[in-house]
């Protein structure tokens, strides 16, 4: 049996627990960085090492390894009676969920039973974020519960990856008029990524005008901001490498909306991050006035999914509303 879990927090809880089989730890960040479609396995696996290096201080080689070792253990999921997928509600989780549904359903299961475990709260636990929270007897409590996976997840699971990573935003919001509920934490997770494209109204996206606001708020060390919008943004998942990842990038362009008074760390190191301080800057006072527009201020090089924004403007906006993603050009 192979169970396959979002991260090390939870697979190394369910190694200790009484829940039979192999436990790997799934080691991506598919809601960051590009995501695109229509490539080959390994030149895929390229991509995406090539910018979890980058992006996390990991030497290429390291990265290329661990994703090439990751995608091996799928490939040998008929050595194993089931295939049990660990994930949970946010869109942090949702991305890799549907990039696994996609790979497998593009495979014949034969005697393999797939099952899935995806919950957004447990009992007794408040402000639940994941399955990292738990501890070994809850995390075997929901053992039992596992559902073998039907034909209308993986065709659903296939069908949000394809859109997610398309290049072309039309995809996801014609998805988004479909019958989601066979993944029934599916739609708010897409609304969640469709609302990180930048707004209409000053170029950011919803995470990026939280952190703003939440400084504004008083909340200037990581240590302090971190939680703060973990509880305020649950629905995203994000990790403090992701949310320290945009705020570098909103402290570092040319016309910052931050500046990082303390901290700086390039390397990525886990600890020095808490220790970071930020605060905004006048540029970022008059993006949350609607008074200035960061895209217009500094052009965009982003990746959401599989699009591509690039240049002097972005090619889609969100517009809060309406509730709608607009093409801008």
């Amino acid at each position: 049996m192979l169970h396959i879990h979002n991260g090390d927090s939870t697979a190394c809880t369910a190694r200790k627990a009484d829940i039979p089989g192999e436990h790997l730890a799934w080691r991506e960040a598919l809601v960051c960085g590009p995501t695109p479609g229509e490539l080959t396995e390994q030149h895929f696996l390229d991509v995406r090492a090539q910018h979890l290096a980058a992006a996390y201080g990991v030497a290429i080689d390291k990265c290329a390894a661990e994703l090439r070792s990751q995608h091996d253990a799928l490939a040998n999921f008929s050595e194993h009676e089931e295939v049990v997928l660990w994930f949970e509600h946010d869109l942090f989780c949702q991305v890799q969920l549907i990039y696994i549904l996609n790979w497998f359903a593009g495979r014949p299961l034969r005697q393999t039973k797939l099952s899935l475990i995806c919950v957004d709260n447990f009992p007794g636990v408040q402000a639940f974020h994941g399955l990292g929270q738990l501890n070994e007897d809850q995390l075997t409590s929901l053992w039992p519960q596992r559902q073998e996976v039907e034909a209308a997840q993986l065709d659903l699971g296939a069908k949000a990856w394809q859109a997610y990573s398309s290049v072309d935003a039309r995809s996801l919001i014609s998805l988004l008029r479909l019958d989601l509920s066979p993944l029934p934490f599916l739609k708010n997770a897409l609304l969640r990524h469709l609302q990180r494209f930048p707004s209409t109204r000053n170029g950011l996206g919803r995470i990026e005008n939280a952190v703003l606001e939440l400084i504004v708020d008083g909340r200037h060390k990581f240590g302090a901001l971190f939680p703060a919008f973990s509880r305020r943004e649950s629905d995203y998942g994000y990790g403090d490498a992701q949310l320290y990842l945009a705020m570098r990038r909103l402290a570092n362009a040319s016309t910052p909306v931050l500046a990082q008074t303390s901290g700086d760390n390039s390397r990525m190191d886990p600890g020095r991050i808490f220790l970071s301080r930020f605060e905004i800057t006048r540029h970022g006072e008059a993006a949350l006035a609607g008074a200035e527009d960061f895209v217009v201020n500094n052009g965009i090089d982003r990746w959401l999914g599989g699009i591509h924004l690039e240049g002097r403007e972005s090619a889609w906006r969100w517009d809060e509303d309406s509730q709608q993603l607009l093409v801008s050009l």
